[in-house]
Parts: C-alpha cells; structure tokens; sequence
C-alpha cells in the first residue's frame, strides 16, 4: 500500500470544489479566505480552538466572512444547530442555491444525498436504507472481525514503529467497505489503491482541485457491469430492486457518497480515539477489560472528538430568526457539529470540553441529525467497537512512539485527524 502521509488533508471539501470548479466557479478566493471564517476547521490538539467556544458563548450564530458575495452564518449552539438539522421547511441543501449565489451552473451540482432536498432526497436514501438496516449490516460482522484480526497480526510481525494510520485506521474501513459495495475480490486490492489515492490532492491547488476521481471512474464502471450482472452487495442489491428506479451516474454518486462518509471518517475515528484513549489509562483499561464499557466509551469518543466538523451548508428559505439573531432568505448555514458537542446547554454539572468514559452515552451530532444524518452511523460504531478493544487487548503494552506534542494534524479540515500515529506494541 501506497504511504498515506498527508493525503487525507482538507479531502472532503477539495472533493467539492473540484466538481464545482467544473462549473466556472473561480476557486482562488477559496484559497484566500480569512482566518476568522476558517476557525471552525481548526483544532489544538483533539480539541476545538478555545476561538470556537468564546464565539458559542458570546452568541449562538454569529457571522462569517465569506467571498463570492455569499452571506455566510456560522451556527455553533447545541440546540440552533439542532433546529437547523431538523428542519427542511426552514433551510435546504439543494445545491442549486449555491449555483444561484455563486454564478454557477445548477448542473454542475456534485450529486448524491448531501446536497439534496426532498422529493429527490427521499427517493435517493430510500434506495440506501435497507443496506444500512441492522439485519443486513449483521453480515458484516464476521467480515469486520476477520480484517481486525489481519491488521493486528501484521502490526505484530512489524519491527521497531508502526504508523496505525496506515497500518490499522486506513485499512480496517477500505475493506469493510469493499465487502459493503460488492467490489469482485479480484479487484480488491485495484480498489483499495484507489480508494487511498483519492486523497491524494494536495500537490498543488489548481491540480488537486480540477482532479476528477478515479475511484468514481471505477465506481461508473463497476455500475455499469452490475447492470448485467448484479452482485450480493450495495450496487447489486440497488439494480435487482430499484433497477428502473434510478440511473447509472446517480448509482455511482450514491456510492462514491458511502465511500466518502464510510472511509474517512470512521479512519479518522479509528486513529483519533486511539490516540485519546492512549491518552486516558483508565478508558484504555476499561475497554481492555469491561465490555459493557465498550459501547458508552465509543460514543463518548464520538461525542468528543467530533471529527466531522461543519455540515453540509444550509440555506434559509425564507427570511427567519435563529438564536436571536435575523436570518434572510437565501444567506447560507454552516452548523458547526464539533462546536455543538462541547456546548453545555448552560448545565453547570457536566463539562463537555473532558472526555469522560465512565459519561452516560447522549445525543450527539458526530453523525448529524435529522434527514441528512450520517445513513451508515451504525457501521462505523460496529467498526469501532470491534477495532478499539481488539487492539488494546492485544497490545496491553501500546503507546506512543514519539512525543504527543510532535504528532502532525490536519489543519483546516473539514473531515479532522491526524496523519501519522507511530506507536510501539512491546
């Protein structure tokens, strides 16, 4: 496998604007936005920058400096991002908002379920929701457990270091992903190349950002073959049951948008909540050791660390008032999840801002909420929750290889983590 160093940085949103610039959108104001309207991606460490709070707590939805001649809200309280979430008669994701606000063609639009609103949205997720039910995704519980195990003996057979990201965090969701799209086996190890090389976007802004997706390429091919021949999984069970339902590139979309939301960030879940258990011996103990444990922490870890950090935008409908504050019709919504998450709701007994295993598991927004909530939650906790105990029982001795304070984190991140996470196992 390729090295993943710095790949992942800033992927998600490059993804986007690739496809927009396509549609004549100059993108070099992107490049020069202010650091206050970038504040929301940034991080110190695992945590938010202290910036985030004083602007939650100062107000609840508050401007944000934009180009394009875009009014642009930031929204970073539990309960404004919450409604928000919540409401598609209110506020709407459909990209053509953003092709009217910025000069753009609305068929330039880069498709699949986030930038879309019902009738189109409900059809779309229809088509995807039986593949995320519990009952199907129960299938993948042996496979989950069997790609665990590989990377562990791997991890062990290694001398010296070794970077879980690339080793463990990377590995574990690509595969799990093959099994879930029904990529031919023979074709696994072609897939897994390009599902890494996909982020690969960063050697210079014009190239990364006119970059079309292999992976996406491959994904129309791999549409198109299933039309003749279906297999067991997602693509396959989409064409047996929905064959007229739905055409080949919005097939395609669908599933480079479960490769993006399932890769990613579950990597991205798996190396951070190492890294925050590594950093706490009594959470790494109690997921050793106590498997009721497990669930709770999981979901504290997700709470915590938060590591999608803005939804996609929302755009008011009509002229309305959110969190005092006076919001016009068409300005653009960016609801900050991570903010959210360290928001207290003004409940003095709890601190949001620690990261506390033995917390009851609460709502949380690290998969979002309401209509465009994260449809493959519940495979990314399976995931987890086999990944995190799996490692640090096999491994009791685990830790960092160098100083925290030397490990290299994203920055400015829609998707946050950290790029190399070398540790020692004995």
């Amino acid at each position: 496998m390729r090295r993943l160093r710095a790949r992942i940085a800033s992927w998600f949103v490059r993804r986007q604007l690739a496809k927009l610039s396509e549609g004549g959108l100059d993108l070099s104001s992107i490049s020069a936005l202010p650091a206050s309207t970038l504040m929301p991606l940034r991080r110190d460490g695992l945590d938010p920058v202290p910036d985030l709070a004083r602007v939650r707590n100062a107000t609840p939805v508050s401007e944000l400096e934009f180009p394009l001649g875009i009014n642009v809200w930031l929204v970073s309280g539990r309960d404004e991002v919450r409604a928000v979430l919540g409401s598609t008669e209110d506020y709407s994701t459909d990209f053509a908002h953003v092709a009217r606000q910025a000069g753009l063609d609305a068929a330039n639009s880069p498709g699949g379920l986030g930038f879309a609103d019902p009738p189109d949205h409900t059809r779309l997720r229809k088509l995807l929701t039986p593949e995320f039910t519990m009952r199907r995704l129960a299938r993948l519980t042996p496979r989950i457990s069997e790609v665990v195990d590989e990377r562990l003996a791997r991890i062990a057979a290694a001398e010296g270091p070794v970077d879980l990201v690339e080793e463990f965090a990377l590995p574990i969701p690509s595969l799990v992903i093959c099994d879930l799209l029904g990529v031919p086996y023979e074709d696994r190890a072609e897939f897994q190349e390009l599902a890494t090389a996909r982020f690969d976007l960063i050697s210079g802004a014009s190239a990364s950002l006119g970059a079309i997706s292999d992976s996406l390429v491959y994904l129309r091919e791999q549409v198109k073959k299933q039309r003749d021949a279906p297999t067991d999984g997602l693509l396959g069970m989409i064409i047996r049951e929905h064959r007229d339902q739905i055409d080949d590139e919005e097939l395609a979309g669908l599933a480079d948008g479960v490769l993006t939301g399932g890769f990613e960030t579950t990597a991205s879940m798996l190396a951070l909540g190492t890294l925050a258990l590594l950093e706490d011996p009594e959470a790494a103990r109690l997921v050793r050791e106590d498997d009721a444990a497990i669930g709770p922490i999981v979901e504290e870890l997700l709470r915590y660390l938060t590591v999608v950090q803005v939804a996609f935008p929302r755009f008011a409908r009509r002229d309305l008032v959110l969190g005092g504050t006076a919001i016009a019709e068409g300005d653009a919504i960016i609801c900050s999840l991570s903010g959210a998450d360290r928001d207290s709701g003004g409940d003095a007994t709890i601190d949001p801002e620690v990261f506390d295993p033995h917390r009851a598991p609460g709502p949380h927004y690290a998969f979002g909420h309401g209509i465009h909530r994260c449809i493959g939650a519940e495979l990314a906790r399976m995931e987890l929750r086999a990944a995190y105990p799996a490692l640090f029982r096999r491994f009791p001795q685990l830790r960092l290889a160098v100083p925290s304070d030397q490990l290299e984190f994203r920055d400015t991140s829609i998707v946050y983590g950290v790029e190399a996470l070398p540790v020692l196992v004995r």
